[in-house]
């Protein structure tokens, strides 16, 4: 290579800036390549940024931890930079379909799922809980089912179908009590899914006072508004947040195994240490040797267990 006068034949190498003077946030919303955030994870100092050009593609949801840097006034028509984005201490994803390679993270950091499902109009479906809980175990959420219009359906026994799985179980309809949702939610960062229709827009009226206006707030980043194509984080009178996910029609676990499914439960997970490679942990006659038939006075725990793995090799559009 052919080296000018005073000049270093040494490559140049770009570094990033250290931003020493970052401050962390929250990113609450997300809307056209801007991102709604509050400092500190306090709900008055929202500022709205955009990705630094260092961070190229990197994906930023919300729940994220970011570093920003810049105007963090938060007065009209000013522009942070989000210069970091923290490790995810919990991730929910899905994808498309079964079949679909790309998986998308919906919500980060999120410490519990809150599947909304109504027992009447529409009928609740055993399989959507079941791999809303897949995905919840696999990302290290607590997944909680979330029951609504008990008014119409006083008598369902749809919640007795998840008895065997330790799932924690309250009703939050229009005639139930808040409280005790509240309860489950105060100091914790919880993601809300349901399918559209199931009452899931009026709970999370209920629990955040005028919570229109707070949407309008947090996801006003861009030209667009919250509508069902957007999820934005909400924060509740008592501390804790709630973010609001759009209506599902099907959950894709492409990017879940079984192994996922089972290492979440602690009574179960070293006993796949003894089942045969590419075992998927069914059963007979799928699975004839799988340890788990092994177990001593588990054979209703594993039943149940069987059942998320079922729902894992299922894809219904609902």
């Amino acid at each position: 290579m052919r080296v000018r006068p005073g000049k270093s034949s040494r490559p140049r190498t770009k570094t990033r800036p250290k931003h020493d003077d970052a401050e962390s946030a929250m990113v609450v919303s997300v809307d056209r390549g801007r991102w709604g955030c509050v400092l500190g994870g306090d709900p008055d100092r929202l500022i709205v940024a955009m990705r630094a050009r260092e961070l190229g593609r990197t994906p930023i949801v919300v729940g994220d931890q970011v570093d920003v840097v810049g105007d963090l006034s938060g007065k009209p028509d000013t522009l942070a930079r989000i210069v970091r984005v923290g490790e995810r201490r919990t991730v929910l994803r899905r994808t498309a379909d079964d079949t679909d390679p790309f998986e998308r993270v919906v919500v980060g950091n999120a410490e519990r799922l809150f599947i909304v499902v109504a027992l009447a109009d529409p009928p609740p479906r055993t399989g959507f809980v079941e791999r809303a809980m897949v995905a919840a175990y696999a990302g290290g959420l607590q997944p909680i089912l979330c029951l609504t219009k008990h008014d119409l359906a006083a008598d369902s026994e749809f919640a007795a179908l998840f008895d065997d799985l330790e799932l924690t179980i309250v009703y939050g309809g229009v005639d139930d009590g808040i409280e005790p949702v509240l309860d489950l939610l105060t100091g914790h960062l919880t993601a809300f899914i349901g399918h559209s229709g199931v009452g899931k827009s009026t709970l999370v009226n209920r629990l955040v006072p005028d919570a229109d206006r707070a949407v309008g707030e947090v996801s006003g980043v861009g030209k667009g508004k919250h509508t069902s194509t957007q999820s934005v984080a909400l924060p509740l009178p008592a501390g804790g947040w709630v973010i609001d996910t759009p209506g599902v029609r099907s959950f894709g676990l492409a990017h879940i195994t079984p192994d996922d499914v089972i290492a979440a439960f602690t009574d179960l997970a070293d006993a796949i240490e003894d089942c045969p490679r590419g075992c998927t942990h069914l059963g007979p006659p799928a699975d004839p040797e799988c340890a788990l038939d092994a177990l001593p006075a588990k054979e209703r725990r594993v039943a149940a267990i069987r059942q998320l793995l079922t729902a894992l090799n299922s894809n219904d559009p609902w």
